[in-house]
């Protein structure tokens, strides 16, 4: 009996890998063919071969799964904004944030319409949450530890995680690609803009 619990679970979790990875792959497929904001999760179930219950256990909704499908994409990009500040921790924060900005948009139009997917799924702040996705939580927290060395440097005080939830929401996809397809700015100029706003001190 022991021995068939083992062989069970066993079997379990390679079924259950091959049903993460056939959902990932006709995901990524249907999301390249069609864009993720007109692909429904039934359809990503019917096309997989699975049940959409099979899904719904696996992912809650499209953002999870948009998540998972960038998710070494994500580690990657924060293995080099650590990288980034550490070469650069004797460079002023001004100077850091600005570079961590760069990283942020390069990483942004290289994963677009995922990251759209992951942003639209968020919480909505109409109810109690006190976070949104990990990449937003990651990339908040970096944003207030530079805010808060600006401070140090210049021997200020602000409300800085109010601050990096400003930017973060002028850096997500609808406000972002409206300055870059609709006002007709290159990425960086975005930059440029933004470190005037939250990095010039008047």
């Amino acid at each position: 009996m022991k021995n068939g619990k083992i062989t069970n679970t066993r079997t379990e979790r390679r079924d259950a890998a091959e049903n993460r990875q056939r959902i990932l792959e006709t995901a990524s497929r249907l999301f390249e063919q069609n864009g993720v904001e007109q692909v429904s999760m039934n359809q990503i179930a019917a096309k997989a071969g699975i049940g959409p219950g099979t899904l719904y256990r696996r992912y809650r909704n499209k953002g999870e799964l948009c998540l998972d499908l960038i998710k070494d994409n994500v580690v990657l990009y924060f293995e080099k904004i650590d990288k980034y500040l550490q070469d650069n921790q004797t460079a002023p924060a001004s100077i850091r944030l600005k570079g961590v900005l760069h990283l942020f948009i390069r990483f942004r139009e290289s994963k677009a319409q995922l990251l759209k997917g992951v942003e639209d799924a968020e919480p909505n702040y109409g109810k109690k949450s006190k976070s949104r996705s990990p990449l937003y939580d990651e990339m908040h927290q970096h944003l207030v530890n530079l805010f808060n060395e600006m401070d140090a440097e210049e021997h200020g005080q602000q409300d800085n995680i109010f601050k990096a939830d400003v930017l973060l929401a002028a850096l997500r996809s609808e406000n972002y690609l409206f300055q870059r397809q609709v006002r007709g700015y290159s990425p960086e100029e975005i930059v440029e803009q933004l470190c005037n706003i939250f990095i010039a001190r008047h």
